[in-house]
């Protein structure tokens, strides 16, 4: 690392003011300062002196996604070999799995952080860091035979439209990822519902068997259309079913939780909250619900099913479009529980839910905020005139 540092010093002149380099500063810095801590401090002002900075916490987000990613490029495998009725062992099952995710994560990647660095350029700032969980996100969350190309505008949109028209990171009011799985549902509906686009038809390097025509349903889809509930099953928790690559199994997730709220970058208030609101409006539903499938699909399979663990652990807890007092991250998190439960069960066009329970409640998020600030400033201003008197 000292070797690498050395280099970094003997190179930055060319990109500093006056170097030969210079219209690439921001690049540079953005490389700089995602493999060392910046060296800078304050002048001025109160500030608080920590090694952890944006770029750190993004980094430990993008850690606790791992399990849920290496699970969910086991699971691609798993459901194509298991669809097509193919034979393999776990490291062909992992492999094909590893090589239909892997161009999308690149595509994100390259196209989010593409437009980040040319509007860091653009109005010489330095490059914002918020797009290394978003670029990992979006693939996780989009089924594992979306094309490419729409990736691509569904991202480029999402960067373009839901961040850097707000100010880039920290501004933006909506959930980057998540915009790009709303552009995906209502821009292109055919490649992010129905039932032939969660399990991949594809024969990858001679591995797995070449389908047309599959037809492979979601637990949470098989309730809509069919209107059987699906009895519970342990595959709902490890994760062996249909489903977005990354938002299937529940262990791998729960491990992501965990480091998230072992080191604090995660909010366990919203977290919890998000689950006890799930858990609740379902329970309302069983007992007092209509006469429908998912009415009366039980609440702890409303929970396992679909996306509802993952938004909770990596969405619902963004600190930039979540509520940041802590009584609102109460009030924030069971809002979005009661939300996607609602959805679920009242639009059977809409059987995932949690996309669009989190994005309505992140439009909430300053008011829930503000209305929490303005109550402790009316129970204080009572408190003083009860004393003065």
């Amino acid at each position: 690392m000292k070797a690498l540092r050395n280099y970094l010093d003997k190179i930055k002149p060319n990109f500093e003011e006056g170097g030969k380099y210079h219209a690439f500063q921001s690049v540079f810095d953005g490389f700089e300062t995602f493999l060392f801590v910046p060296n800078k401090t304050s002048k001025s002002g109160t500030h608080i002196h920590d090694a952890i900075d944006s770029k750190r916490i993004m980094s430990m987000v993008v850690i606790a996604l791992i399990p849920a990613l290496l699970f969910g490029m086991y699971n691609v495998g798993y459901q194509h070999f298991h669809a097509t009725g193919a034979t393999g062992s776990f490291i062909e099952l992992f492999a094909y799995g590893f090589l239909a995710v892997l161009p999308k994560i690149i595509v994100s990647y390259v196209v989010g952080l593409g437009i980040e660095f040319v509007v860091a350029q653009w109005k010489k700032e330095e490059i914002q860091e918020g797009f290394l969980v978003s670029g990992i996100l979006i693939p996780m969350i989009v089924p594992v035979d979306c094309p490419l190309w729409i990736l691509a505008v569904a991202t480029a949109f999402s960067v373009i439209f839901a961040k850097e028209v707000f100010g880039g990171t920290g501004m933006n009011v909506f959930n980057v990822a998540l915009i790009t799985r709303a552009f995906l549902f209502f821009a292109y509906p055919t490649k992010m519902s129905g039932d032939a686009v969660w399990v991949s038809g594809d024969s990858i390097f001679g591995m797995g068997q070449a389908v047309d025509g599959l037809t492979v349903a979601t637990p949470l889809g098989e309730a809509a259309t069919t209107g059987a509930v699906p009895p519970f099953s342990w595959d709902m928790v490890t994760g062996l079913i249909p489903g977005s690559i990354g938002e299937t199994s529940v262990i791998a997730i729960a491990l992501g939780a965990i480091l998230l709220l072992a080191t604090g970058i995660a909010s366990w208030k919203t977290m919890f909250s998000v689950f006890v609101g799930g858990a609740f409006m379902a329970w309302v539903f069983n007992t007092v619900g209509p006469d429908t499938p998912m009415a009366h699909m039980p609440w702890y399979e409303h929970l396992v099913l679909g996306g509802f663990c993952f938004g909770a652990v990596f969405m619902a807890t963004d600190p930039v479009t979540s509520a940041r007092t802590e009584t609102g991250k109460y009030i924030f998190g069971f809002l979005i529980g009661v939300m996607a439960i609602v959805i679920r069960v009242l639009n059977p066009g809409y059987p995932e839910g949690m996309m669009l329970a989190i994005l309505l409640m992140n439009i909430f998020a300053p008011l829930i905020d503000y209305c929490v600030v303005q109550g402790n400033i009316s129970r204080r201003e009572k408190r003083a005139i009860k004393s003065n008197n």
